[in-house]
């Protein structure tokens, strides 16, 4: 990593009311700003995305399934707690951020809807372990509500549950959702297909540390957040293909390029194709040299944060600033709910 990379070097101002807190109509029908691989911006809608692919390009998707994460219960003193999951452990175990005006001890019960009861069991730095008295994920699905990010002012409704997922997720875990892939309806996969770009899945469960803020200056001191992720060999099989007929592995959302990458380093520390998987806190920042990434598909990210130091590895620090720029005067939306962009990396 440069050491001299500063957190303000990734700052940007953006009007509150550019931050979207509502999906667009239809999936699809969100605008892209278009960064091609000689610096230059295009301004575009979404559904232009299958005329910038080519022939051979491989989409990479995550398909991690948000779950119902956020509960609202109190001690049995009547004192009020929230709880965010942040992973799960095993079948009844979790870890979890807990919101209260004193942190629980281990064996504090927390009530939740008055009838489920979760039981802090030991603390894990920042975050509590807390046990389920059965299955976690069917007992969130039944107590839980979607977990909005902080910048989402409205308490999630019916419309959320549905939008805040994508048409693909498949593996419960993710705390937040891929949201790059949000963009994309049934359709719009079928007709890629159709096509002949060629289509494959990754797994990273998003935690809620994509979301918290970097609280250094310099970015050489900043502890990167675990999440867990896995890359099948076939993956692995279909990457080796696109390239050897010339196309791009495109990811969709920085959570693919996480997993891909991840992946390389292992595929370099000599792990078997078919044990791509673990803990990664792979930090990336300008300087990264990408083994996997050809170019991304990916959403506005918040000022000063881990995921604008990744698109700016990708593209460059100078074309980014540029980008957000002229997304700002141009008044695309951001964030979660926001419009998207198609990055292609000079190198590509």
């Amino acid at each position: 990593m440069n050491p001299d990379l500063q957190l303000s070097d990734f700052d940007y101002d953006l009007p509150a009311d550019l931050i979207a807190q509502k999906p667009a109509a239809q999936r699809t029908a969100s605008r892209l700003l278009h960064l091609d691989d000689h610096s230059r911006l295009h301004d575009r809608q979404f559904t232009d995305l299958p005329g910038l692919l080519r022939p051979n390009d491989l989409l990479v998707f995550n398909n991690t399934r948000v779950i119902k994460a956020r509960l609202l219960g109190h001690k049995a003193s009547g004192g009020k707690v929230e709880l965010l999951i942040e992973r799960l452990l095993d079948q009844r175990k979790a870890l979890a951020h807990i919101k209260a005006s004193k942190s629980p001890k281990p064996g504090t019960v927390l009530h939740i809807n008055d009838d489920l009861a979760l039981t802090v069991t030991g603390r894990d730095d920042a975050l509590f372990e807390v046990e389920f008295p059965d299955d976690a994920l069917s007992l969130l699905d039944q107590h839980g509500s979607t977990p909005l990010p902080p910048y989402i002012e409205h308490s999630p409704d019916a419309e959320d549950d549905a939008r805040y997922q994508t048409v693909y997720a498949q593996s419960p875990g993710a705390v937040a959702a891929p949201t790059a892939g949000l963009h994309f309806d049934e359709a719009m996969l079928n007709h890629l297909a159709g096509m002949g770009i060629e289509q494959c899945f990754v797994t990273l469960h998003v935690g809620a540390g994509t979301f918290q803020p970097v609280r250094v200056d310099t970015l050489s001191e900043h502890k990167m957040h675990f999440e867990r992720f896995s890359v099948g060999a076939e993956v692995i099989a279909k990457i080796r293909t696109a390239r050897e007929r010339g196309g791009r592995v495109v990811a969709v959302g920085t959570t693919s390029v996480r997993s891909l990458e991840s992946a390389a380093a292992l595929l370099s520390a000599g792990k078997d194709e078919n044990s791509l998987s673990g803990d990664t806190n792979l930090f990336i920042t300008p300087g990264y040299p990408f083994r996997l990434v050809d170019a991304l598909i990916t959403n506005f990210h918040l000022p000063k944060s881990t995921l604008m130091m990744l698109v700016s590895a990708l593209a460059g620090m100078t074309p980014i600033r540029q980008a957000y720029a002229h997304a700002v005067a141009q008044r695309y939306r951001f964030f979660s709910y926001g419009d998207a962009m198609f990055i292609e990396s000079p190198n590509s």
